[in-house]
């Protein structure tokens, strides 16, 4: 725990990313009857938290590491962000992508001169086929979520939260797919404001996180949902399940529909069309 929080006090996120506004939902609040703020990382340059943990982790790669390359598997987000940090520290990154991967995300991580390469047609066969090029070519491999320098990129979202929003916290929810975000997140927010829950949420077609904490280990679910294709995966870290069992306050799920409800919450409040995915 003490190390994840030097290591978020430390990360060196803002090379490429930016610090978002916690914006209010006006009308949303006013249906709940409690102030409800939005964490806007939609505003990133690559539309998505993931360039913090990605640029954290090859900005503290080796000259010689960099000069391997990096690679990487992902569903959309975590490859856009491997892409930009990988051309912001001049190092070849190949990216492993399934075949169901929306053609706007492969265009844009292509655009950000990532090499792409198509596999599978989940996340899960991504991945595997990613390490086996990763012992083929020699590079280095920018895990989407379970590794330490990732999850405290991630956490720099917490930290801001803490800073932007001065008054007591009653929660804060965090999306689940394989953890990072929101163990980054839980341990920064339970280390300045222990009062706060922090609460992870994940489709009910994808109970990843809560799967392995009902468990008290990690498991492998057979099958994941793919409404939420950025996070459907079918096993959480072992890094992110450390923190995650032992920091978040609860773990809830939801369907299609809350899911659906919520994009029109945000759009109809902010006019941004948040993708019901975003953490792998």
């Amino acid at each position: 725990m003490q190390d994840t929080i030097r290591r978020i006090l430390t990360a060196r996120v803002y090379d490429v990313a930016e610090e978002t506004p916690l914006d209010p939902l006006r009308r949303l609040s006013a249906r709940l009857q409690r102030p409800i703020l939005l964490k806007r990382e939609d505003l990133q340059p690559v539309f998505s938290f993931k360039i913090r943990g990605a640029y954290n982790k090859i900005a503290g790669m080796s000259e010689g590491e960099l000069a391997r390359g990096v690679i990487c598997a992902s569903a959309g987000n975590h490859a856009q962000g491997v892409a930009l940090a990988a051309a912001r520290r001049d190092t070849p990154a190949t990216i492993v992508m399934p075949t169901t991967t929306p053609g706007i995300k492969v265009a844009a991580v292509r655009a950000l001169g990532g090499d792409v390469v198509l596999h599978g047609d989940s996340f899960d066969a991504a991945y595997a086929h990613a390490r086996q090029l990763e012992h083929q070519t020699g590079a280095v491999f920018i895990h989407p979520f379970d590794d330490p320098d990732v999850i405290a990129g991630q956490g720099t979202v917490g930290l801001e939260i803490a800073r932007q929003h001065a008054d007591p916290i009653q929660a804060v929810f965090v999306p689940i797919g394989g953890g990072g975000l929101a163990a980054g997140v839980a341990a920064i927010v339970k280390f300045l404001r222990p009062e706060t829950r922090v609460i992870g949420v994940e489709p009910v077609d994808a109970p990843t996180m809560k799967s392995a904490m009902d468990a008290g280990q990690v498991v492998t679910l057979k099958e994941v949902g793919l409404f939420a294709d950025g996070v459907a995966v079918r096993r959480a870290g072992e890094l992110t399940f450390d923190l995650c069992k032992d920091l978040l306050d609860e773990i809830v799920l939801v369907d299609t529909d809350a899911i659906c409800a919520a994009i029109k919450d945000i759009f109809d409040d902010s006019r941004a069309i948040a993708e019901p995915s975003g953490a792998v």
